[in-house]
């Protein structure tokens, strides 16, 4: 049995190594031209190739998280715009103010309106 097992592991080793070659050429096409630009395809490295895939990996990631602190940012003031809308429709104030506006149309008294 021991004979058998030798002659596949020479073929298994080699089926392993063009698939890793095969995944490392899938990942330098996806890199896209602004990485392949430090250096000619054909004096890339595997290694490189890996590196350079970490790092593009990771500047997605940063502009991810980047995206996603300004969208809930974003997400927290329209919320509390829609809020204080929705509390000046209702306050007494608001429909003071809108009556004292119609009464008053003289544009210098709209101009210097106040409160109190």
């Amino acid at each position: 049995m021991k004979n058998d097992h030798k002659p596949r592991k020479p073929l298994v080793e080699k089926l392993r190594r063009e698939l890793i070659n095969s995944s490392i050429e899938q990942l330098m096409s996806l890199l896209g031209p602004e990485f392949l630009k430090q250096q000619p395809a054909d004096q890339l490295e595997k290694a490189d190739i890996l590196e350079m895939t970490v790092c593009f990996l990771t500047q997605l990631q940063q502009q991810s998280q980047q995206q996603r602190r300004l969208l809930n940012h974003f997400n927290k003031l329209q919320s509390s715009s829609d809020k204080n809308l929705r509390e000046a429709d209702f306050s007494p104030l608001s429909s003071t103010v809108q009556t004292s506006i119609t009464k008053d149309k003289s544009p210098v008294n709209s101009a210097l309106w106040r409160p109190w």
